[in-house]
């Protein structure tokens, strides 16, 4: 194998607990650099790292192929830029970018270098979301009539963090939902309308904090809603068809284990115990049945297996950067819905 040679922007959340973590037991790629301006912390787990100080000095490196753009949202745009016009590939953090303008001349200069740029939608590799498109294909619960996710979250408090400043055009709907959308759009395609309602509800809060959105099919009603004053959780999915329904609590167990430093390095990754699977409740052959249904083990270095199959041997890419511009056009018009109070055509 071949190893892809990596650069990641930043050692925040995402570099810390996602990109680097998989990234470093993944055997197509090497991960070379990584950007920390203040601190060299990455090389206290991963020792082998070069710590660079500025973005030049990764984008001007003659070796690296990849560059993890996981800086702050605002500066998607700006640094995916930068890296592709130095001929790299490039993987995004979700949100894509803050604005489509800035998504579509995204997707335009990596076409005019001809290099790859995809967005790091790693939960379409959660177990339970890959266990609802089984159940979808499987059409264990007939024609799909409703679906609804959740992505709540109890944090009464304001962290001191650039995600609670307004200035960095960032909020729950760019964070959370661009999860909950991105998984919408895959399971049902873009919607003809959408409805929302968008807001900050915690004190002292100045970016928005909660939202439900409603989005319209002609024959499947989608509910997506976010919230941080959520201490009791309901189901984190629902989906209902005309023979049935599937009910699923809690969150994919990968981001937790990979909080507390576990690596996705063996078979046992991404499996729910069966305390943790969801209820299906449907007719099957003229048969009832209620009970646990397993879930489908998730792995998010599924998705760089992808990005090394694009890069070596020019495969089709999973996570296409038009399908996240499309996360980025609901969610502008989810904010001009909210504002204006009105629904907002799509198609």
């Amino acid at each position: 194998m071949n190893p892809v040679i990596t650069a990641i922007a930043s050692y925040g959340m995402s570099g810390s607990i996602f990109h680097a973590p998989l990234l470093h037991v993944h055997p197509g790629f090497r991960l070379k650099a990584i950007m920390q301006r203040t601190s060299v912390s990455a090389k206290d787990k991963y020792p082998y790292l070069q710590v660079v100080k500025s973005f030049e000095e990764l984008i001007n490196d003659d070796e690296t192929e990849l560059i993890v753009v996981n800086t702050p949202d605002n500066t998607h745009y700006e640094f995916a830029a930068k890296a592709l016009n130095a001929g790299k590939h490039v993987v995004v953090e979700k949100p894509f970018t803050t604005t489509v303008a800035e998504g579509e001349k995204l997707i335009g200069l990596a076409g005019e270098k001809g290099v790859m740029l995809s967005v790091f939608q790693n939960r379409r590799w959660d177990g339970d979301f890959l266990t609802l498109q089984q159940i979808i294909a499987r059409r264990l619960l007939g024609r799909i009539v409703e679906f609804e996710a959740h992505f709540d979250r109890y944090r009464n408090y304001i962290q001191d963090s650039w995600k609670e400043n307004p200035e960095y055009h960032t909020g729950t709907l760019y964070n959370l939902g661009s999860h909950l959308i991105d998984q919408a759009l895959v399971l049902f395609s873009m919607p003809q309308a959408l409805f929302a309602d968008v807001r900050a509800m915690r004190s002292g809060a100045r970016v928005d904090d909660s939202f439900d959105i409603k989005l319209y099919y002609p024959e499947i009603k989608v509910t997506l809603k976010a919230g941080y004053l959520v201490r009791e959780p309901g189901p984190r999915y629902m989906l209902h068809g005309t023979e049935g329904s599937y009910v699923k609590y809690g969150l994919d167990p990968q981001e937790e284990l990979l909080k507390n430093g576990y690596f996705p390095s063996d078979d046992s990754w991404g499996k729910e115990p069966e305390k943790d699977w969801g209820i299906l409740h449907t007719t099957i052959n003229s048969k009832t049945l209620r009970e646990k249904y397993e879930t489908v083990p998730g792995n998010y270095n599924h998705y760089y297996s992808n990005i090394y199959d694009i890069i070596r041997h020019n495969r089709e890419l999973m996570v296409k950067p038009q399908q996240s511009l499309d996360v980025i056009r609901v969610i502008e018009a989810a904010y001009r819905s909210s504002k204006n109070r009105e629904v907002i055509d799509l198609l």
